[in-house]
């Protein structure tokens, strides 16, 4: 079993914003594999699927980003999955736009949803999809701009990064971080070499 976990804030409000781009590619997946989300009893919200003989779980904390943590350890308390088996998917304010980054383990870098939720686990030794949502914006002002959605321009930047993290996805859960990894680096060699053509 995997569990794949989408770093946002619940509510319309926030819906479109730069710091729910964790939510926004849960969604992508959750509609490319028409499986929808429900409540759970905890704080967050989940949607069920399998794929190539695995169970997997999609979970949207509803703590706020600042909070994930307590979502965390609310769904692995509750289903005892490895941490391994674990995937956190989240924004960057380090990346451009539209940027995966995919890393087995490491520290917050900043975020204080990967904070909390290496607070409340104790532990930063799970896998995680980052996808950038650039950094445009002046000194002091970081917590206003990851509140801001996305620009029309920057929509025709995601729909490519979110056809890439449904791809990334899938290989997670069919085979965990490592073809996960190996899957990032077939990416990356694809994308350099459209670059020279």
């Amino acid at each position: 079993m995997r569990a794949i976990f989408g770093l946002g804030n619940p509510g319309l409000r926030y819906q479109r914003n730069r710091h729910n781009a964790g939510f926004l590619i849960l969604d992508s997946f959750a509609e490319s594999n028409s499986i929808r989300f429900k409540a759970a009893k905890g704080d967050y919200y989940f949607a069920k699927g399998e794929l190539r003989r695995t169970d997997y779980y999609l979970i949207k904390p509803t703590t706020y980003v600042n909070k994930s943590g307590l979502a965390v350890l609310q769904f692995l308390e509750n289903y005892k999955i490895d941490l391994e088996d674990f995937l956190v998917v989240c924004d960057d304010i380090n990346l451009d736009t539209g940027i995966l980054r995919v890393r087995s383990s490491g520290g917050d870098g900043g975020h204080n949803g990967l904070a909390s939720i290496i607070f409340h686990l104790n532990s930063d030794q799970f896998p995680r999809l980052r996808i950038g949502i650039g950094k445009s914006f002046e000194e002091g002002n970081l917590s206003s701009f990851v509140l801001t959605d996305f620009t029309e321009e920057e929509g025709s930047l995601l729909v490519e990064a979110f056809k890439n993290s449904n791809y990334l996805i899938e290989a997670f859960i069919a085979g965990g971080i490592k073809k996960m990894l190996n899957a990032n680096s077939k990416l990356f060699k694809e994308s350099s070499s459209a670059k020279f053509n």
